[in-house]
C-alpha cells in the first residue's frame, strides 16, 4: 500500500511552500487508495511551539487535507530513536563522541586555514580514539555519531530529478543522537519513515542534499528504501526565493484575506506540476490527474495576481448560501447592520461577479447594511442646480411605481434623463452618491432595487429636494 507523509516543524505557520508539499503528499495517497501521515517534527526544542502545531492543523483542515494517521510527534518517540542508536551502535555502524563544542570549533577553524571543506574529522571513531589515547573527560556526555561509509559513493533515484550520486567522501559522520536523548533531523526522519512504513517522501527539494546521509542510514539499518521525489522551490516572480513580500504567508492568512480554500488549492497544484493546459479544476480532478513525473524540475514562480484572479473564477461559480455565510462576520465586524437590509443572498449574487476575494466582497456588500451618508465632497461635484430637478422629478415617478424592480426601475430613470435632456452618468452617479455614498457602483436599477423603495425616496428627498 502507498503511504506518503507531511512532516512539518511547528517552528512557524504552515506556509505555501509546506501546504504545496501537503497537497502533493495528500493527492498521491488518495490517488493509490493509499495513506497519508501526518507527522509533526518538534524536535528543535527552542523554536518549536504549540501554537504553531495549532497554526499547521488549522491550515490543513482548513484546505480539506486530511489525513489517515497521527498526528505523530517525534518527541513521544524518544525511547525509540535511542533504542536504534543503540541498535547501530552494537552493529558498528554509530559510536559515542566525546568532542566539545571547543574542540569542534578548533577542528574546523583548523580546517579552514589549511583551505579545507569544514568537516568533523572522525577522531572518535573506536580505531581511530584507540589510535589516538583518546578518552572521555570524566563526566562528559556522548552524542552519537553514524559512522558513514569512507569509501564508494551512494545513488538513490529521485523520482522528479533523476538518479543521483554523491561521493561518501563528501559526507562526515553526522550526529544522530545529542547528547540529551533528542534526534537531530536525518535521523529521526529515517527511524520515522520506517516505522511508519512510508513508501514514498515527498518534499520540496532544499532536502535533496539530506537525502544521501538518509539513505545510507536506511542502508545501514538493512531497511528498503523509500521512493524520494523532490519537488523545486517556489521562487518570487523575481526569482528570489519566496518570502512573505511575495505572498509566503500563513495559509491562515489566506483564509483571512478572504480566499476560499478551494482556490488556494488549484494554484498550489499548478506550483511545479501541470496537466495540458487546465488551469481550473476541483480536488478531485486534480487528485485523477496528480502523478509524480508531471512534477517540474525547475523552480515555481508565485503570483498574487493569478492567485486572486483564480479565486475570482471560484466565487463567481460558487454557491450564494455559502458566500453569504461566509462574509455575515466580515460584515458585522466592520459595523454592518444586516437586520433590515435586504437579504444578502440577493447582495452576494449581484456583487461576486466583480469581487477577487471575500473580503472584497463583504467590502462591496457594506453599501446595502452601513448607513452612510454621502460625503461632501461628492455631493458637491455631483448635485449640481441642473441635477437636483431631475432627481425630484424622478422620485415622484419612483413613489408611484407599483412594480420595485430593477427593470421598472431602470425604465423610470430612461424617461427623466431623457426628458431633462442628461447623459446617463449625470443622472446615475448623483443617484448612487445620494443613496450610497459611492461613486461607482454594478448595475445601477440592480442595486436601488435592492436598496429598498424607502431608502431610495428618502436619500433623494433628503438631499435634492
Amino acid at each position: 500500500m502507498i503511504r506518503t507523509r507531511f512532516a512539518p516543524s511547528p517552528t512557524g505557520f504552515l506556509h505555501v511552500g509546506g501546504a504545496r508539499t501537503a497537497l502533493f503528499s495528500w493527492a498521491f495517497a488518495r490517488k493509490h487508495a493509499g495513506k497519508f501521515i501526518l507527522r509533526i517534527e518538534d524536535t528543535d526544542l527552542d523554536r518549536s511551539t504549540d501554537a504553531s502545531v495549532q497554526a499547521i492543523l488549522d491550515g490543513m483542515r482548513w484546505l480539506g487535507l486530511d489525513w489517515d494517521e497521527g498526528p505523530y510527534h517525534q518527541m513521544h518517540r524518544l525511547d525509540r530513536y535511542r533504542e536504534v542508536a543503540e541498535q547501530l551502535i552494537r552493529e558498528g555502524n554509530a559510536y559515542h563522541c566525546y568532542c566539545s563544542k571547543e574542540e569542534l570549533d578548533a577542528m574546523r577553524e583548523a580546517q579552514r586555514a589549511r583551505g579545507e571543506k569544514p568537516r568533523y574529522d572522525g577522531r572518535w571513531r573506536p580505531e581511530n580514539a584507540k589510535a589516538l589515547g583518546l578518552a572521555p573527560a570524566p563526566g562528559a556526555r556522548p552524542i552519537v555519531r553514524f559512522r558513514n561509509p569512507l569509501e564508494g559513493a551512494v545513488t538513490f533515484l529521485d523520482l522528479v530529478k533523476g538518479p543521483i550520486t554523491v561521493a561518501n567522501a563528501e559526507l562526515d559522520d553526522l550526529v544522530i543522537l545529542r547528547a540529551d536523548g533528542v534526534p537531530t533531523y536525518n535521523f529521526g526522519v529515517v527511524v520515522d519513515d520506517l516505522d511508519m512504513r512510508i513508501t514514498h517522501v515527498i518534499r520540496g527539494d532544499d532536502h535533496v542534499n539530506n537525502t544521501p546521509r538518509q539513505v545510507n542510514i536506511f542502508r545501514a539499518l538493512g531497511a528498503e528504501l523509500p521512493h524520494f521525489a523532490h519537488a523545486p522551490m517556489i521562487l518570487g516572480a523575481d526569482g528570489e526565493r519566496l518570502s512573505k513580500r511575495h505572498g509566503a504567508v500563513s495559509v491562515m492568512q489566506y483564509a483571512d484575506d478572504g480566499f476560499l480554500p478551494e482556490a488556494l488549492l488549484n494554484y498550489l497544484a499548478r506550483l511545479g506540476w501541470s496537466h495540458g493546459d487546465a488551469e481550473l479544476f476541483a480536488k478531485e480532478k486534480f487528485i485523477d490527474w496528480f502523478d509524480l513525473g508531471h512534477i517540474s524540475r525547475s523552480p515555481a514562480q508565485f503570483n498574487p495576481d493569478k492567485l486572486r484572479w483564480l479565486n475570482q473564477q471560484y466565487l463567481k461559480a460558487a454557491d450564494d448560501g455559502r458566500l453569504a455565510h461566509a462574509v455575515v462576520p466580515r460584515i458585522e465586524r466592520d459595523g454592518g447592520t444586516l437586520a433590515g437590509g435586504p437579504p444578502l443572498e440577493r447582495v452576494v449574487a449581484l456583487l461576486k461577479e466583480r469581487s477577487e476575494t471575500l473580503a472584497q466582497l463583504a467590502d462591496e456588500a457594506m453599501m446595502f447594511y452601513r448607513n452612510r451618508e454621502p460625503p461632501a465632497q461628492l455631493l458637491a461635484e455631483h448635485l449640481t442646480p441642473e441635477v437636483k430637478p431631475a432627481l425630484a422629478e424622478l422620485a415622484t415617478r419612483l413613489e408611484g411605481l407599483g412594480d420595485w424592480s430593477a427593470d421598472a426601475i431602470n425604465a423610470e430613470v430612461q424617461v427623466v434623463a431623457k426628458a431633462r435632456g442628461l447623459k446617463m452618468p449625470r443622472l446615475a452617479i448623483p443617484l448612487r452618491v445620494l443613496v450610497f455614498g459611492v461613486a461607482h457602483t454594478p448595475a445601477l436599477s440592480a442595486v436601488l432595487a435592492l436598496a429598498g423603495r424607502q431608502r431610495v425616496l428618502g436619500r433623494i428627498r433628503q438631499y435634492a429636494q
